[in-house]
């Protein structure tokens, strides 16, 4: 994974593989191709906890002439944010280039694999800013380093995982009484490593009565300035409660475990 702003290149052969793209114009003319049907993480959204690397897989169609070569071009998805692929641009690559399959002497089906981690010592890993909304596009780059570059494939999100608690009690409870149900919602700090709360962020208090399978939402409350949850319930029956979040543009959603209580 390669998160840059884009730099520009007088001359020289560019690989897909080697990450240093070019600006288009200051690139010769690239490969007679065309993409389609570009796909990241089978169209959902990116989820990275707070350490470990993920690793997502991404597929695409390149149609080119029949007599180019097609070990002569390399080609790969990229995410990008930013109106175009030019200087002002932040991309993120593959580690490697695309692996591609000729389906006929025009047609090639490819693969590629796009790593994402959280930050460490290198300057192009995840940090909090980059979370959020990333274009679609795909890159051929010729032998000579002329660039292919096409857009308009959609978009995804790069999102903190969230993780999410709930503690209802007492436990058991007499009909009638008052249950205290608390939590507390985190989300994953990629300047830091670790989970950190995640403040204002209104979250639904969710109750399954014992023997159904769905949950109905009681009331939604909002998170304290460290991500904590708590309300009250009267209690009613047997049954499960958790906390609910929807999610955001930057963080994933997430379903709390339930917690049963035993009304007597």
């Amino acid at each position: 994974m390669r998160i840059r702003a884009l730099v520009l290149a007088a001359s020289g052969a560019v690989a897909l593989s080697a990450l240093a793209v070019p600006a288009a114009q200051a690139a010769p003319a690239g490969p007679a191709v065309t993409f389609s049907s570009v796909k990241v993480n089978s169209g959902k959204n990116i989820v990275v906890g707070p350490t470990t690397t993920v690793t997502v897989s991404a597929t695409y169609t390149v149609t080119k002439p029949a007599d180019l070569s097609a070990s002569s071009f390399e080609s790969g998805p990229v995410l990008y944010r930013g109106t175009t692929l030019d200087e002002n641009a932040e991309i993120i690559l593959g580690d490697d280039p695309g692996t591609c399959t000729a389906a006929s002497s025009t047609v090639l089906k490819c693969t590629a694999k796009i790593e994402l981690r959280p930050a460490t010592s290198a300057d192009d890993d995840l940090t909090n800013s980059v979370a959020g909304t990333w274009k679609i596009g795909a890159l051929a780059a010729g032998d000579d380093g002329g660039l292919t570059w096409q857009a308009g494939f959609g978009s995804t999100h790069i999102q903190r995982k969230a993780t999410l608690t709930t503690d209802a009690t007492p436990e058991p409870v007499k009909k009638g009484k008052t249950i205290t149900v608390t939590g507390k919602l985190a989300r994953a700090n990629w300047d830091t490593n670790k989970n950190a709360g995640y403040a204002s962020q209104s979250v639904k208090l969710q109750f399954r009565k014992k023997g159904s399978t769905t949950y109905t939402t009681l009331k939604t409350i909002k998170t304290s300035s460290t991500g904590t949850l708590k309300t009250t319930v009267t209690a009613s029956a047997d049954g499960y409660f958790r906390y609910s979040f929807a999610g955001t543009t930057t963080t994933s959603p997430v379903n709390a475990a339930g917690d049963f209580v035993d009304v007597q």
